[in-house]
């Protein structure tokens, strides 16, 4: 039976430049486990039921945040109430905010997989060290739920559309766009009307607390501290069991601009900016349609209310 189970999306822009990825995996893995390639989301679901029948004890995920958070949907959906392997990110995508996150090492997917089977060989007198995180359910009103450490809206959402409009995606490209966004909003220039267009709506804890329906900046949410470019908005994260960090960011562009050294030191925003809550549940709700929001750097599209709640907790390799 395979002990290291790696998935890898043909389709990312990475592995579409790079077509001899799966192969390089493929033999640095050898006979000690299975590469396989999920080009739709039926395949995928193929590879979790074939992987959960041979019991993998790790899954390896060659990509970035996107393709981490569509497999980690996948597997938890097929797995449902039964044990998830422990789970390799392996880097290779344009963004890996939950791995730098979490703390893995830099590097290329396959010296990744290489640290990884030195460590696996040596599992029986030392354990794979992992870090265990939350991962959330966000669930459209009709349609499929999703799995991911990170959500938001409104500027969000607006950042990472244009980032991804801005070429080729890269950190350097990220950090331009944030500058970019930056200059804008303090000239009150056209960039900064697209990116941080308000999301308007209203935020129900499972407390009963509600927060109000108006324009906000954004509303987001993490159960990891790191958002990308090592902003750490969501420091509250792991302060109560079972729980995710949200906020409601209601202050102007100009006034988030001023929050950014706070936010990147992970400190709350000053008094007045934001709503702050833990919760385990919530359900966003907004007259737009559609509703526009984001998970792990994917951009996604609701045609009613979401419901954000706390889901199961992910085993993350931290390879030494």
């Amino acid at each position: 039976m395979p002990g290291i189970g790696v998935v890898l999306n043909p389709r990312s822009r990475r592995n579409l430049r790079d077509p001899g990825a799966a192969g390089r995996l493929a033999r640095r893995l050898g006979d000690r486990g299975v590469v396989r390639e999920a080009r739709s989301i039926d395949e995928l679901y193929r590879i979790a039921e074939d992987f959960r029948r041979d019991a993998i004890d790790v899954l390896a995920i060659s990509g970035g945040d996107g393709t981490n958070h569509v497999t980690l949907t996948g597997f938890l959906d097929v797995y449902g109430g039964h044990t998830m392997p422990q789970v390799a990110l392996l880097r290779g995508g344009t963004m890996n905010t939950v791995a730098n996150s979490v703390g893995v090492r830099q590097g290329r997917p396959e010296g990744l997989l290489g640290r990884l089977l030195r460590d696996y060989a040596q599992r029986a007198s030392m354990p794979l060290e992992d870090v265990e995180r939350h991962v959330m359910r966000v669930a459209p009103a009709s349609g499929r739920a999703h799995y991911g450490f990170l959500f938001g809206t409104g500027v969000v959402a607006g950042f990472l559309h244009e980032y991804y409009a801005g070429g080729e995606p890269t950190p350097l490209v990220a950090a331009k766009t944030l500058l970019r966004g930056v200059g804008s909003a303090l000239v009150g220039g056209d960039m900064v009307r697209r990116m941080a267009r308000p999301f308007h709506g209203s935020v129900e804890l499972e407390d009963g607390t509600r927060w109000p329906e108006r324009d906000y900046l954004a509303v987001a949410a993490g159960t990891i501290a790191h958002i990308g470019l090592n902003f750490r908005p969501f420091h509250r994260f792991d302060e109560r069991a079972g729980a995710f960090h949200i906020l409601g960011i209601h202050t102007s562009p100009v006034g988030f601009v001023q929050e950014l050294p706070r936010i990147h030191r992970a400190l709350p925003m000053r008094a007045g900016k934001a709503f702050d809550a833990l919760a385990a549940r919530v359900t966003v709700r907004s007259p737009q349609r559609p509703l526009r929001y984001m998970i792990d750097g994917d951009l996604h599209e609701s045609s009613g209310e979401l419901t954000v709640s706390i889901g199961p907790r992910v085993r993350l390799v931290v390879v030494r």
